[in-house]
């Protein structure tokens, strides 16, 4: 399985910026598939999940500011940012997780986020 992250930059402190990823397969597939980040010195945490059957859920951090959706028939997932804070620069990568009871084992290559003042 290929996941292919694109879509980061730089960008403005307050200012949206989306993030798209793309599955070599059918991402009905997975039980899940999630948005990661990981900034300079720090572990890699996760930012969102969308599980198959459509339920959301998001870091505290990101609630109220991150969406995140997919377009099965582009075999894509996104993410879409919002308010972004300086806090928020990091290298994204999308993961996917195949059963529930499995962890995040297909990874993509990661897009890196910078969050100007």
């Amino acid at each position: 399985v290929q996941l292919q992250a694109s879509g980061g930059g730089l960008v403005q402190a307050g200012r949206s910026l989306k993030l798209s990823c793309v599955a070599s397969r059918n991402i009905d597939d997975f039980n899940g598939m999630g948005w990661f980040r990981q900034a300079p010195g720090k572990q890699r945490d996760l930012v969102a999940i969308i599980t198959r059957g459509g339920n959301t859920n998001y870091a505290d951090p990101v609630k109220g500011r991150f969406t995140i959706s997919r377009d099965r028939a582009k075999n894509t997932v996104y993410l879409q940012m919002g308010n972004l804070k300086l806090e928020d620069s990091a290298v994204y990568y999308c993961a996917a997780q195949p059963i529930l009871s499995s962890p995040f084992n297909y990874w993509g290559q990661g897009t890196l986020v910078t969050v100007s003042s």
